[in-house]
């Protein structure tokens, strides 16, 4: 029977194990996808882990009373080793059942992920030999119940192992910053060229790019590397003595953010593509997210050159009393676009600078949002000493940012793909560019997050330009379901145009399968939540 009994014990500790195993690796992958931030991790768990910690209670209350039962009442061995198996089996039944879909973007293990797991090894490690020291006192199933409980504290172990990490974190990033900042150093012609806004900021990286090359040897900060440790990463690892112009891309989600970047890389000219409601959730305020976006103009020095989208009101309430470059569509305060025309293979443009010279351009890309984009890096570029022309052969070279209103043709399907973090303006923006085209109008969209208690509000707005424009729309997944059909509704717009989809496949199947009397359909593929939603 002793035999049985610590067989039983054994066999339960390793579910134990592959609960606890399952549990925690969720929670560190909502971890990292949450920026390892604590209260924003927090917040995620009100939301979100409702039903891991009511499962995981039923449990850890049936295990509790097995466990007093086994000590009240006489109770075999073999029993209390087939309530602990069954205790163990229902919990990592609990913990399988946690996330069946996969993941879109998965846990990547980094260095920091590796010693958080190892520091949650040693946390669950513990009642584990607490187990194997006491499981012949006649209490398995009490310790197999207090194993649930431990499970259940995943979450919370994971904040627990970060804040016992923290100084190791703390000094490692330091170390890092520390080098970058030696090895801009040791570039004393490098020229740092800062880029930000709540959207666009990466477009206009890419495209300035390609336009500098025409003269520059250019390095720019990787995808979307636009915190502290990204930037610092490209620094350490891309930047070398032969580069002439550094794109830093620098991203935000509370106030801060940009001088913490600046006050490492040193920024000798800025450009800022917008300011909107972004972020809300972290910002607190829209004047918050101004206020941060312009401590890139703060950290520029006297001799060097500030950009802006000039078009954006929220960037001129913010301008008054700069001297800067503005560019547009819409306003005159630097170079601005005119007679933009926009088809399904393209765009054609004229650009004007401060001087009044005219230069027409051709660009494989659409929409107004890219026209502005690429105005803003012709502006930069020829601040910097390329002459407009030169830069004609560059804009026709121009490939679409991956997800922000990229054009891909599937078949005699058109598609619009601007599924990378949508925002208010950006989702407007691609609004507009699918109304240019000829063709039966389709939306998907899960709609926006982030947006703080204006949440519901602007996804009731964007319901209601999205009627003015579609033809039909599939709405994806619960999240923001109600508030945009609120704005459908708003605008009189046609039920049976609309579906709610449960994932975004479920959403393509329908569409594509929508008959549109002859008419080709074009598809906006409007935002991608990530797997914390």
């Amino acid at each position: 029977m002793e035999l049985f009994k610590l067989f039983c014990a054994i066999f339960a500790t390793a579910l134990y194990f592959a609960a606890s195993l399952l549990s925690l690796r969720h929670f560190i992958h909502m971890f990292q996808l949450n920026s390892y931030k604590p209260k924003v991790q927090l917040k995620w768990l009100k939301e979100n882990a409702r039903g891991f910690f009511a499962g995981h209670l039923a449990i850890a209350a049936v295990g509790i009373v097995c466990g007093v039962l086994s000590v009240v009442l006489p109770m075999s061995s073999v029993m209390q080793g087939f309530l602990c198996l069954l205790i163990s089996a229902a919990l990592l039944a609990s913990a399988l059942a946690m996330k069946p879909i996969p993941a879109k973007i998965p846990l990547k293990y980094t260095a920091r992920v590796k010693r958080l797991i190892f520091t949650l090894a040693v946390i669950y490690i513990l009642p584990a030999a607490a187990l194997f020291a006491l499981y012949d006192w006649g209490f398995t199933v009490v310790f197999t119940a207090a194993y649930t409980l431990w499970v259940l504290a995943a979450p919370f172990a994971v904040l627990l192992a970060n804040v016992i990490n923290r100084p190791v974190e703390q000094a490692i990033n330091r170390h890092y910053i520390n080098d970058a900042k030696r090895i801009l150093r040791e570039c004393p012609n490098l020229t740092v060229i800062g880029i930000t806004g709540s959207f666009g900021k990466t477009s206009v990286k890419y495209f300035l790019d390609e336009l500098l090359s025409v003269k520059y040897n250019v390095l720019k900060t990787p995808g979307n590397f636009n915190t502290p440790l990204g930037v610092v990463k490209t620094v350490r690892g891309e930047l070398r003595a032969t580069h002439d112009i550094f794109l830093c891309e620098m991203g935000a989600k509370n106030v801060g953010d940009i001088k913490e970047i600046c006050d490492i890389v040193h920024p000798k000219h800025g450009i800022i593509t917008s300011v909107g409601p972004m972020h809300l959730e972290s910002f607190g305020s829209l004047e918050n997210v101004r206020k941060t976006k312009f401590e890139l103009a703060d950290a520029l020095p006297e001799d060097g050159f500030l950009w802006l989208n000039t078009d954006n009101e929220n960037i001129r309430e913010g301008s008054q009393n700069r001297r800067f470059i503005g560019y547009g569509v819409d306003s005159r305060d630097g170079y601005y676009v005119e007679n933009l025309s926009v088809t399904s293979s393209g765009s054609e443009f004229d650009v004007v600078s401060p001087s009044g010279e005219r230069c027409s351009y051709k660009t494989k890309l659409i929409g107004r949002h890219n026209a502005v984009n690429i105005c803003g890096a012709i502006a930069a570029a020829n601040t910097l000493g390329i002459p407009l022309s030169d830069l004609k052969p560059a804009v026709r070279r121009l490939e679409s940012v991956p997800h922000r209103l990229e054009l891909k043709q599937n078949g005699d399907v058109t598609v619009i793909d601007d599924a990378y973090n949508s925002n208010p303006s950006g989702a407007r923006a691609a609004l507009e560019t699918l109304s240019m085209l000829d063709g039966y109008r389709i939306l998907v969209t899960p709609g926006m997050v982030e947006l703080g208690g204006e949440s519901r509000e602007l996804n009731r707005e964007f319901g209601s330009e999205a009627a003015e424009v579609c033809d039909y729309v599939a709405i994806v997944g619960e999240t923001n379901a109600e508030a945009i059909r609120e704005g459908l509704e708003k605008k009189g717009y046609p039920e049976e145009k609309t579906y709610l989809a449960k994932d975004l496949g479920d959403a393509m199947r329908r569409v594509y399968s929508l008959t549109t009397d002859g008419k080709k359909k074009i598809i906006l593929l409007e935002n991608d939540l990530p797997d914390n939603y």
